[in-house]
């Protein structure tokens, strides 16, 4: 397999952690998003779409979504269940993982890419050069708050967002929140449940790959 990863990125720091959960060993190459390597022809033949990550499997099959890259290792390499154990387990997985990519991840990406002067006609990933809409900057924090919110309330009486052990969905949900710091966001210090469940998910060891 053949990982195209970006160090400083959110969307490929969440196949590299489950990459990293799995106990897997992938040849990794670097895509440097800040000068604009992922929009050169090179890559672009990889992935016309210009994103991170991209995994290519060994049988040559490229995948360009986390959550395909996802359900590929989870097919490929069950030993270490990431998405649960059981068909109620596994819903419940997909779902919180989808919850947290759209009321977490997108809420970030709206924020930052409508107001950083870096994402200049970067309002959204890909090649195509959309305008920033500052109001959709604003819209993005407020979801963001809302999100740390949602966070509280499903932890309050549990450890793990989806099942009784740590899943994808939190894995999401982890990178996402650590992520809303590039917009200056944290969990409130009142939001006790949702900071432990953080915490714990820092001191992984995938945390710092």
């Amino acid at each position: 397999m053949i990982f195209y990863d970006c160090a400083t990125a959110p969307s490929p720091r969440r196949a590299r952690m489950l990459i990293a959960e799995k106990g897997l060993e992938v040849e990794t190459r670097q895509v440097d998003l800040r000068s604009g390597e992922h929009l050169q022809p090179a890559f672009l033949e990889i992935n016309p779409r210009g994103t991170v990550p991209v995994l290519v499997t060994d049988e040559g099959t490229i995948l360009t979504e986390n959550l395909g890259i996802a359900a590929y290792l989870e097919a490929a390499f069950p030993d270490t269940p990431m998405t649960g154990s059981t068909p109620d387990e596994t819903g419940l997985v997909w779902s919180w993982t989808m919850i947290c990519e759209q009321q977490g991840g997108m809420a970030v990406a709206e924020a930052l890419r409508n107001a950083s002067p870096a994402m200049k006609d970067r309002a959204l990933p890909g090649p195509v050069p959309y305008a920033q809409i500052p109001e959709l900057a604003e819209r993005g924090r407020a979801r963001v708050a809302a999100f740390f919110d949602l966070l509280e309330d499903r932890l309050t009486d549990r450890e793990w967002l989806a099942t009784d052990t740590f899943t994808l969905a939190d894995l999401t949900g982890f990178v996402f929140v650590d992520f809303a710091r590039i917009v200056k966001m944290q969990i409130p210090d009142t939001h006790e449940a949702a900071q432990a469940w953080f915490n714990r998910i820092a001191h992984r060891p995938s945390a710092q790959v």
